[in-house]
């Protein structure tokens, strides 16, 4: 029934007390009673030195968990089973990278944020592009997303209208991000808490309901009769003749296009790095490595559960509510999950899902609202502004770019388009000329300007020239490398992620001879500051490092 319970209501209100009230406290701590702000810019949106581990990994979970995980992966569980894991236990291995290698290079160079990076590597014209690339990026795809697949799921199991829901998420995040960097992270530790103990009695009562179908008890048997039920739906490494294989194409997922999706999205993306560039190294490093760990565990919470609807699907559990238009729809395997709890239980994995669509509204508005501040307002509008001041435009653009979010979101079809994977797909037109900008200005200084610029720009359009490619030419020559797959048209086409990996190596290749060409002609790069020791991590790290690694190993070994 869609609808919750008065106790379900309670719970999520107990829920909302103490977030909103741990984030006042948070917040009142850091200014006067009068409201009157302590620290300056750096600390509204970096909580400068004031994070500590356990909060900023908490942090890069919350805002990284949303409604694209929950019903987005949860769907796409439903579909092709474990696999879809592979972009979670790959991130933790990536987080492992970043904080040892990325991470160092930017608190060596005092960078804050990603246009920061790229104006004191290359120059402002590219700065400039891609911080109003990534504002456009930010507000016209991934906040209007979080709103509209959020609401979606949180109409569906509460019976509330559609729109009352995208407004009253905007709000609630609006609340959150206002008091900045250090009430978003701090509050994203509770935030976490619901996340994960909801999700996880989400999974628990999904396991059980489907040993009970079958005339047993506990979740091992559930698990076990998944196992049997769904066979195909645990296997991590696809075939070429499986269906799936053209969103996860086989070896891609360890040695491909994998690698630029996860290295992209942790390493170069203002709203994730920023949890932990207003750390020191060691606790930046620490609060990555507890963020790998809990990467670890969101298999259990996200995919399993799409796997047991799946086999309570085929057994005609509720076959009716997954479909939509007279279609399946594997993107309602959550929320349908979510409306046979058990009243309170129901409420609390409410209050988990609004956890996680509510802390990357509130990281991702926060995100926006530091690049337009520190890296338009201040270098092109007002130079000259006050620590205040740009406080206050960070404030007012969270409220302004929250607003376009709800006006655009409902018209972008953002429902119809389908869940995790088209997001995956469409962020990656972007993601192989980013990072190649990045990796390359990282760590070879003679990365020119113009070489950077190419990145950007071509990057883009080699993303398009390969997704039209297999409508003009013939590719059936690369199925037999793994790098094509004959569709349900009958052409071959070339699998999102290994077109990833064919324009980052296209990007790398061409910068280098770029950047060549012109330091012989007497170019001068401006390279960053980077030494060795830089890299060395702690002893505590390094074993928490090969503990994940470990465990990874034996993941990929078990289900192989």
């Amino acid at each position: 029934m869609n609808q919750l319970a008065t106790l379900d209501y309670i719970v999520f209100f107990v829920y909302f007390l103490i977030v909103s009230g741990y984030g006042i406290w948070i917040y009142r701590r850091k200014t006067g009673h009068d409201g009157t702000i302590e620290g300056d810019s750096k600390d509204y949106f970096l909580a400068e030195g004031s994070l500590t581990w356990w909060a900023i990994g908490s942090s890069l979970i919350a805002s990284n968990i949303s409604a694209e995980q929950f019903v987005g992966m949860s769907g796409s569980g439903f579909k092709m089973g474990l696999a879809i894991a592979t972009y979670e236990w790959m991130a933790a291995l990536t987080l492992i990278i970043v904080a040892v290698f990325f991470i160092p290079v930017y608190l060596k160079n005092h960078i804050f944020t990603m246009p920061q990076f790229l104006h004191q590597r290359y120059n402002g014209t590219v700065a400039m592009i891609m911080a109003i690339f990534w504002l456009m990026l930010y507000v016209v795809v991934n906040l209007t997303s979080i709103l509209y697949l959020g609401a979606i799921a949180i109409s569906s199991i509460a019976g509330l209208n559609l729109t009352f829901c995208m407004y009253a998420l905007a709000v609630f995040a609006v609340i959150i991000t206002l008091g900045g960097m250090k009430v978003i992270g701090f509050t994203d530790v509770i935030q976490v808490f619901f996340l994960i103990l909801g999700g996880l009695a989400t999974t628990y009562l999904a396991l059980d309901m489907v040993a009970d179908h079958y005339g047993q008890s506990g979740v091992i048997s559930g698990f076990k009769l998944m196992q049997d039920q769904a066979a195909d739906h645990f296997q991590m490494i696809f075939d070429q003749d499986n269906p799936n294989f053209i969103d996860l194409p086989g070896l891609t997922v360890l040695l491909g296009g994998m690698w630029i999706v996860n290295l992209n999205y942790w390493g170069c993306n203002q709203y994730i790095t920023q949890r932990a560039l207003g750390a020191d190294l060691p606790t930046a490093r620490a609060g990555i490595l507890f963020a790998a760990f809990l990467k670890l565990l969101m298999p259990v919470i996200v995919v399993l559960p799409g796997i047991a609807a799946y086999v309570l699907y085929k057994q005609d559990v509720f076959s009716g509510e997954m479909m939509q238009d007279g279609e399946l729809n594997p993107d309602r395997a959550y929320p349908v999950l979510l409306n046979i709890l058990p009243v309170g239980l129901k409420g609390l994995s409410f209050a988990a899902l609004t956890a996680a669509v509510v802390a990357s509204l509130a990281g991702k508005a926060n995100s926006i609202a530091t690049i337009f501040t520190l890296d338009i307002y201040k270098k092109v509008l007002n130079q000259d502004a006050s620590e205040k001041k740009l406080v206050l435009v960070g404030k007012i653009a969270v409220v302004v770019a929250m607003i376009l979010g709800v006006l655009i979101a409902p018209h972008l079809g953002i429902d119809k388009k389908g869940g995790f994977q088209y997001i995956q797909e469409y962020t990656g037109f972007v993601s192989p000329g980013i990072f190649a900008m990045f990796i390359l200005g990282f760590f070879w200084k003679k990365t020119t300007s113009n070489a950077a610029l190419f990145a950007t720009i071509g990057g883009f359009l080699l993303s398009i020239m390969f997704k039209f490619l297999p409508g003009l030419v013939d590719l059936s020559f690369l199925a037999p490398l793994g790098f094509a797959v004959k569709s349900q048209a009958g052409v071959y086409e070339i699998p999102f992620l290994d077109r990833m990996g064919f324009v980052f190596v296209i990007c790398i290749v061409v910068m280098v001879i770029i950047s060549l060409f012109e330091t012989s002609r007497g170019v001068v790069a401006k390279g960053l500051e980077v030494d060795a020791s830089m890299f060395k991590p702690q002893r505590s790290f390094t074993i928490g490092a090969m503990v994940i690694a470990v465990l990874l190993t034996a993941l990929y070994t078990i289900y192989w």
